[in-house]
């Protein structure tokens, strides 16, 4: 740093050592009480400025931290070399600490909006059960949003509320909860942290119901490979036999006649017969089996989804008439399209239409709805709504199981085909259904 005999700092430091040499000098040398009195508070005067100079700006910027206000800029008018250095320093500082702030904020604002739109649902909860953090997957997955405390889930589900209290850390638990009439099954996660010095619990929730169904029906068609597998083996020889011997015994009794009566003859080819006509009946019974093992990959192409309903409502125009059922097709916008194979699709609503109409009983007003319409998420839906009797609740649970009917001639596989197909269609078919007011499938793209 350069020496200016020039700048006020300079000059007060030489008043101040003017000042105490005067001090010294009337109070010791000449034992003058008054000037030297006075000399020594001129001293202390400038000791006073010269700390000043210094201590406004360190006041200034310990304000700024305190405060958290980093828009102030030190400026000074004095020509004082010095002075104008140390401003230009301290405004260095407060650039430094505006741009540390800025890239924290910054940070902060960009982990925030991952956590706000991630796909997991992320539920922070403090001690005292207030939810610092409910993201925006927690607020779709348990379809609620105004969530302040803990408690105010229990109006969703007390089990939840009760599984997140008793997690520690590193702990899990799956969950199967029943909202809005769909099923799901929640994976809970939980975590304890400390932010800002407080013990809070990051929890994460996960709907696995489409992996549980996926690997459900992963075991289902396993079974369904070996079960066929070893019916066929043994059924095809039988069938093939049973009909080989029947031709045998029918060219040995017409050649010999005489050795058995007429009604033993009768009772040999009956049984004979039936053996043949059950292995047959089994093995178609297995063969349709087979289709849950062997869906053909989707072949997607755009077609209106106008035209498809009104192609399934024309397959079964009669009947629908013969029973008296009245069709109503609802399509929103009038031009909706849908981009999957739509052969796949019309066999899906073929199988939930013919389920419907074989569901109306004696009823008065018989009404069959087709609607397609478009998500909140703005993806196409297609509704088949009927107003029968409706489905149990405890059957509800069970209809998209393979091989399970309520039906007396059903074969247990058309819904869990179906279902197959949309998911094929990275698509899903749920079911609401409710007892004396009718069902409604969903068929989401």
């Amino acid at each position: 740093m350069d020496f200016d005999g020039r700048s006020p700092l300079v000059r007060r430091i030489a008043f101040l050592a003017a000042s105490v040499l005067a001090f010294g000098f009337f109070a010791f040398q000449r034992q003058e009480a008054v000037p030297g009195i006075v000399f020594l508070l001129v001293a202390v005067y400038q000791g006073k400025l010269i700390l000043d100079m210094f201590n406004q700006p360190a006041q200034k910027i310990a304000d700024t931290v305190e405060f958290d206000d980093l828009t102030y800029s030190f400026r000074t008018t004095s020509p004082d070399a010095q002075v104008k250095q140390l401003c230009d320093d301290l405004n260095k500082i407060l650039s430094r600490m505006r741009n540390a702030r800025q890239e924290r904020d910054s940070e902060f604002l960009f982990f925030r909006n991952i956590v706000m739109h991630v796909g997991i649902g992320l539920i922070v909860v403090k001690e005292d059960g207030k939810i610092e953090i409910f993201n925006g997957a927690a607020r779709r997955l348990l379809r609620t949003n105004r969530v302040n405390t803990i408690d105010d889930l229990k109006e969703v589900s007390a089990p939840l509320v009760d599984v997140i209290r008793r997690l520690k850390t590193g702990g899990s638990e799956l969950l199967r909860l029943k909202l809005n009439d769909d099923i799901v099954q929640l994976s809970v996660y939980a975590i304890e942290l400390t932010l800002k010095g407080e013990n809070v619990k990051l929890v994460s929730l996960q709907n696995i119901q489409s992996e549980l169904e996926e690997k459900e029906m992963e075991a289902w068609q396993n079974l369904v490979r070996v079960l066929t597998h070893e019916i066929m083996n043994s059924v095809t020889p039988i069938s093939s036999l049973a009909g080989t011997i029947e031709s045998d015994l029918r060219q040995h009794f017409d050649e010999d006649a005489d050795q058995l009566s007429e009604d033993e003859m009768r009772d040999i080819h009956l049984s004979l017969q039936t053996i043949s006509k059950r292995s047959e009946a089994l093995i178609r019974f297995v063969k349709e089996f087979r289709s849950l093992t062997s869906i053909p990959k989707p072949k997607p192409a755009v077609f209106s989804a106008r035209t498809l309903l009104d192609e399934v409502c024309m397959l079964h125009k009669s009947e629908l008439g013969e029973k008296g059922i009245s069709a109503q097709i609802e399509v929103y916008p009038e031009d909706l399209t849908i981009l999957a194979d739509k052969g796949m699709i019309e066999q899906v609503l073929i199988n939930l239409v013919k389920n419907a109409i074989q569901s109306f009983d004696d009823q008065a007003e018989k009404t069959l709805t087709l609607r397609a319409f478009v998500s909140e998420k703005s993806r196409p839906v297609i509704m088949v709504k009927d107003n029968g009797p409706g489905i149990d609740p405890d059957a509800l649970e069970k209809i998209f199981i393979p091989f399970f009917t309520t039906k007396k001639t059903g074969s247990g596989i058309g819904l869990s085909l179906s279902r197959q197909i949309m998911r094929q269609h990275q698509g899903t078919l749920t079911v609401k259904s409710e007892l004396g007011k009718g069902t409604e499938f969903y068929l989401r793209f």
